[in-house]
């Protein structure tokens, strides 16, 4: 299969189109600190178990930008020891309710609690988990996001995993208020690293992707209407965009003992540039239902910095492309038509 080869960012095409405005990269970030004690799975945020670890900051609309700020809190924290990873989050709720019990229920008709891991940090192959109050759980591993034609696993289990749930307040009562519900979590490495190819356990400055969201039905004052919440919000109502999630990174300091700094990679700016050229492709597409065959045809200028400019390759296929950009510390990365990211 021959490619046709377009690197000329000078090339012009016939057709035109106005694209959106590149979208401004600003994902959260935290730092993963070492436990600074043993945690017992069991829905209760002890003070010794969880009191030296940070909460993320606030949950937002999902949809990020001037949305109306969630009426409830939500927040996460992160820790880790040789066994795995464990997360705890908190939910302020007025009236805790739920009532689907069996395992892999869409829980998002339920208030509930979200979680997605993606830890390749190339938008494919990643992993989502839901729980509801009753501590009913929904575990799926997806190929890609759905508007990439990813097939969701509704079978996968994430095993050796484990969660509870404790709540502040009654349970499916509107009679009185509630105060919160609260949830931990607890996910193997030897699970988590299936999804890594050649490793099987954590490193300092590791970094992998992460989302944390939930769904709120208001039975009361907001007439029934959903709210999704979530920690790294994107720029549509739809969580599965995962250059969108928060960074996590990994540190070898136990949780009271210092704090390490949050690093940010030089090849994150340059993924960065190609997303949104992919961004700009499925807006082509669905405009002249094809892809763009050039860098002009794309308005490349609009997106890639003028010194990085000519280093850009676009290759195509009638039905698909890559586009091509070295990083600054000379790592080469592409993307596709279906949105994966990768280095050669």
């Amino acid at each position: 299969m021959s490619l046709l080869s377009c690197s000329q960012p000078k090339q012009t095409e016939q057709r035109e189109i106005d694209y959106d405005a590149p979208v401004v990269f600003n994902p959260p970030a935290y730092v993963c600190y070492k436990a600074p004690a043993a945690i017992t799975i069991d829905g209760v945020l002890s003070p010794e178990e969880w009191d030296l670890l940070s909460w993320t900051s606030d949950f937002v609309d999902i949809a990020g930008g001037d949305q109306p700020k969630p009426f409830l809190q939500t927040n996460v924290k992160m820790t880790y020891d040789d066994n795995g990873l464990y997360l705890a989050a908190l939910l302020e709720e007025s009236h805790i309710w739920a009532d689907m019990t069996e395992h892999d229920s869409p829980l998002f008709l339920n208030n509930n609690f979200e979680f997605f891991l993606d830890m390749t940090n190339d938008t494919h192959n990643y992993v989502e988990y839901e729980v509801n109050a009753l501590g009913a759980e929904w575990d799926l591993f997806l190929t890609k996001p759905y508007r990439d034609k990813g097939i969701a696993f509704n079978n996968w289990e994430f095993m050796g995993m484990q969660s509870a749930v404790h709540i502040d307040g009654t349970l499916n009562n509107p009679e009185d208020t509630d105060q919160s519900w609260s949830v931990e979590i607890f996910l193997p490495w030897k699970t988590i690293y299936q999804l890594v190819p050649g490793k099987n356990k954590p490193e300092e400055g590791d970094q992998f992707r992460a989302n944390f969201s939930r769904a709120e039905w208001n039975t009361g004052t907001q007439d029934g209407k959903e709210c999704f919440w979530a920690w790294a919000p994107g720029n549509v109502k739809n969580i599965h965009m995962p250059e969108f999630w928060g960074f996590i990174q990994l540190s070898d300091r136990r949780a009271g003992t210092g704090e390490a700094p949050f690093i940010k990679h030089q090849d994150e700016e340059t993924k960065w540039i190609l997303r949104n050229l992919y961004y700009r492709q499925q807006q082509y597409h669905k405009t002249f239902n094809q892809y763009a065959t050039s860098l002009a045809g794309l308005k490349a200028d609009e997106v890639c910095p003028e010194e990085s400019l000519t280093q850009l390759t676009l290759n195509n296929t009638p039905s698909m492309y890559e586009i091509t950009l070295p990083s600054p510390n000379g790592r080469i990365w592409s993307i596709r038509q279906d949105g994966l990211v990768w280095s050669n």
